[in-house]
């Protein structure tokens, strides 16, 4: 025997930010960007560079 569940229609949700919270998210977007083109340039010249001696991962 099984429960019969009711399927409900997705609810949207709608919020309201400030412009200053909005520019300070943007911020926070480009400089998370910026992070990770500088680790992904970083890394792919760890993959570039052959060595002998690999780093232990934390």
């Amino acid at each position: 025997m099984s429960t019969a569940q009711m399927t409900r229609p997705p609810q949207t949700l709608y919020v309201s930010i400030r412009r200053d919270e909005l520019r300070q998210l943007k911020a926070e977007r480009d400089q998370l960007q910026q992070e990770v083109l500088r680790l992904r340039s970083h890394l792919q010249g760890q993959l570039d560079q052959p060595s002998s001696t690999q780093p232990a991962l934390c």
